[in-house]
Order: structure tokens, then C-alpha cells, then sequence
């Protein structure tokens, strides 16, 4: 059984945010603020690839649809 409890708008959301994360603490951040936003990113890309978020999952809250 696979668990999901992301929507779509959810899953891009947090794609794209996670990237925009990951860039800036390689790219333009430095010191404990950059590893700061590459640790938010890389866990905000991870649960929008894999459409799993622990913390939903532990408030019994969902972005899915219903219907799915």
C-alpha cells in the first residue's frame, strides 16, 4: 500500500519551493543559513517527489483529493 497524503499542488509546491531553497544555500547563502536552507530544501523536495509528509500524516490532515 502506498501512502500519500500530498496533492498535486502540494507536491509542486514544494518542488519548486525546495529547489529555490537548495539554489540559494549553495549558491547565495553562507554559513549556518545556507546549511539551514539546504536542510529545508532538500526535505521539501524529498516529501514533494515522494508525496508523503510525515507531519500530515501525524495531524491526520490531507492536500489529496478525495476522489483519489
Amino acid at each position: 500500500m502506498r501512502l500519500r497524503n500530498e496533492g498535486t499542488w502540494d507536491r509542486t509546491a514544494r518542488v519548486v519551493v525546495g529547489l529555490a531553497l537548495l539554489y540559494a544555500g549553495w549558491q547565495i547563502l553562507s554559513g549556518p543559513l545556507a546549511l539551514g536552507a539546504l536542510a529545508v530544501g532538500a526535505i521539501a523536495v524529498v516529501t514533494g517527489a515522494v508525496g508523503f509528509c510525515p507531519a500530515y500524516a501525524l495531524f491526520g490532515c490531507s492536500t489529496r483529493d478525495a476522489k483519489a
